[in-house]
């Protein structure tokens, strides 16, 4: 492969709803570039795209794969993300190397969840956008009834390029509006054919003359002076709206067999913006354009780490000419990172490239320190904006199934947390648990599956354990008195301590002893032994909380008391005092807040409430969102993010943060103490 500007460099992400055809549709341009033999099938395992161990035994992508190719005098970088939601960080890995995003639809799905939420993003992360509408051999496909649902959710930036002719549900040929010329599909070879005179036909090509003719004054002027548009000014058009964001070009065809993909291809390749067209995000905020005769500086987007044939990183370079045996300092580390020798990517395999330059995607292998979104440049002070991933809400415990492999599962997690971001995991040293924190159920499943294929660990997986609190509510007063004798020095201690509730979370200690019945020596063994006790409850052994003690009488013996058998009297002054002072559970409470459809409310408040919920307000935000804000017991949200999934279909977005603790109601608190005291 030779090496190509910024002007002649398109990459473009392929995204959109699980199951609507992305991989497939980026095989069929691979298929026609010539780059492979034929059009892969992710749910066969024969996608280029799909080449993980993982993604080829479960069918579906669950990682972002890069294949660069060459089509006429430009090259193509081809970023299939994933579609299934528990995969999300896939989608923000090919944002940040995207320079325009093509939206895959089923013509039989119609404009699924997924689908809006792929817009959605690629718009917010000011990307060109265009839309695909696949699979139109499918039963009850159906072109137009997708684009009357694009327009309906997007207005006048929808913009068929191609579409379909259709007959009795059965497409006839595929019209190019712009060259106005129809063609039947045999494949990818295509036949020219006569030009339909069909209203819904007709009606596309108005609606793309309209849309091309308003982003440009000429255009617009021909255009109310009744003259016909030339290809050429169509085409000038489309540039000119897609690179604004005024229009949102729709083409259509079959993945699987390559029909319509020739006009897809020829058609993004010329129109979509180039690398040199897009900017890049710096960590300061301002946006930058690939240069070549610049800084030379890489972005890191992606990192795959193998622990067979070690870490390849994924870059989009941000300026300058990126050469193997280069040094770059690492923004993040201060560290200088040699560049042995730089690739492009061909889906599972690697290409050696002389240079890669300002704006194009390549990978290199075995860098020391460096991770996903680290910048490396030959001065180190380049830094490009972090990728904003999404934040994973399922926690989910992790045991090893056999002793001894608690360094290995540990090891492990840390390796693919490497390569997956989305990825969160804590040693919690309370509950004394790995929890590991995912955004889904898939998610989760994959890395158990990692866990075993790649570093021979079996795990357990377990609900997270609550980490609860006790506390008193009521004040007593209690005499803690230690005394043994055998033979030689006794041990004595004697205490008299005022136990009390408080607002602090850890135990204050008073002392109001008069007449030195303590002596003041013994006054730190007093508070250090009721500070140990307050580590294990009197209800189910949990941490206690919120306790004011106050030393305020006790006796010592001149020769016998020391400071140990002090220190043993305020442990049996507090479990005598706290069993009288009404003890308590005490339970993490969260604040939730949750973004939801409008005309999904009902379902979310009905599902908060269920989990003891309170919804403190609501706030109407744009395109008939609400944002719910509540309180809810840390306990009962467990499986909120899989309840969410389903009763949104994927459309909420939550966000969870510990707010405070609060009691236990009765019926439920005495549940807790029983499994406690099974233990």
């Amino acid at each position: 492969m030779k090496n190509y500007s910024a002007q002649n460099i398109k990459n473009i992400a392929f995204l959109g709803h699980g199951n609507s055809g992305k991989s497939t549709l980026a095989s069929a341009v691979l298929y026609y570039s010539k780059a492979i033999e034929r059009i892969g099938n992710t749910s066969e395992g024969t996608s280029v795209f799909d080449f993980d161990a993982e993604e080829k035994k479960r069918g579906c992508s669950v990682s972002t794969s890069v294949y660069a190719t060459e089509l006429g005098d430009v090259k193509l970088n081809l970023i299939d993300a994933p579609g299934l939601f528990d995969f999300a960080g896939g989608v923000s890995e090919a944002l940040a190397a995207a320079d325009s995003v093509i939206v895959t639809i089923s013509g039989k799905s119609g404009l699924t969840v997924g689908a809006k939420q792929s817009f959605d993003k690629a718009r917010a992360a000011g990307k060109a956008v265009g839309f695909f509408i696949g699979k139109l051999n499918s039963t009850h496909a159906h072109f137009y009834r997708v684009i009357s649902a694009l327009v309906a959710n997007y207005g006048a930036v929808i913009c068929p390029v191609v579409v379909p002719y259709i007959v009795d549900d059965v497409v006839v040929c595929y019209i190019d509006l712009v060259a106005k010329k129809a063609y039947t599909a045999d494949g990818i070879n295509l036949i020219e054919c006569k030009y339909p005179d069909n209203n819904e036909v007709n009606q596309m090509r108005e609606m793309l003359i309209e849309a091309v003719a308003s982003v440009d004054e000429d255009l617009m002027e021909k255009y109310f002076g009744g003259e016909e548009l030339t290809a050429d000014e169509i085409t000038k058009g489309l540039k000119l709206g897609i690179a604004g964001g005024d229009i949102c070009p729709v083409y259509c065809g079959v993945q699987a067999t390559g029909d319509a993909i020739k006009l897809f291809a020829d058609s993004v390749a010329s129109i979509l913006p180039s690398a040199a067209d897009s900017t890049i995000t710096l960590e300061s905020g301002d946006k930058v354009a690939p240069d070549e005769k610049g800084e030379n500086a890489l972005f890191v987007f992606k990192t795959i780490a193998d622990p067979f044939v070690g870490k390849l990183s994924y870059f989009k370079v941000i300026s300058g000419k990126i050469t193997g045996d280069m040094k770059l300092k690492n923004n993040r580390t201060g560290e200088e990172e040699r560049l042995s020798k730089v690739m492009w990517l061909k889906g599972g395999k690697q290409e050696d490239a002389s240079e890669i330059a300002a704006g194009d995607i390549g990978s290199v292998s075995k860098l020391g320190s460096t991770v996903t979104c680290d910048t490396l440049s030959a001065s180190g002070k380049v830094a490009v904006a972090a990728i904003d991933f999404p934040a994973p809400n399922l926690k989910t415990a992790i045991y090893p199934a056999k002793k001894g492999d608690e360094e290995k599962i540990s090891s492990g997690l840390n390796r693919i947390m490497e390569e997956d971001p989305t990825l969160k995991v804590v040693n919690d040293t309370e509950t004394r648990e790995l929890v590991l924190s995912t955004l889904g159920e898939q998610h989760t499943d994959i890395v158990v599956s990692k866990l075993k294929a790649k570093f021979g660990c079996d795990v357990v997986l377990q609900k997270p354990k609550i980490a609860y609190r006790e506390t008193i509510q009521k004040a007593v007063k209690a005499q803690g008195r230690h005394k043994k004798q055998s033979g030689g020095h006794g041990q004595f201690g004697d205490v008299w301590i005022e136990f009390e509730p408080t607002d602090s979370s850890e135990l204050v200690f008073e002392e109001k002893v008069f007449g030195g019945a303590v002596p003041k020596n013994f006054f730190p063994a007093v508070e250090k032994g009721l500070r140990d006790s307050t580590a294990k409850g009197a209800l189910a052994g949990y941490p206690m909380v919120g306790i004011k003690a106050t030393l305020v009488d006790g006796s010592y013996h001149p020769v016998d008391s020391s400071e140990m058998a002090f220190k043993m009297a305020a442990s049996i002054a507090f479990k005598e005092g706290i069993s009288q002072a009404n003890p308590v559970l005490l339970e993490p409470i969260s604040t939730l807040k949750v973004l939801v459809p409008d005309d999904m409310l009902g379902d979310v408040i009905g599902d908060i409430n269920k989990r003891r919920g309170r919804i403190i307000g609501m706030n109407p935000l744009e395109n008939k969102i609400q944002e719910i804000i509540g309180e809810v017991p840390t306990a009962e949200m467990s499986d909120f993010s899989t309840a969410m999934r389903s009763l949104t279909q994927g459309t909420a977005t939550f966000s969870l943060e510990f707010a405070r603790y609060e009691t236990v109601p009765a019926n439920i608190a005495q549940k807790v103490i029983e499994e406690a005291n099974k233990e």
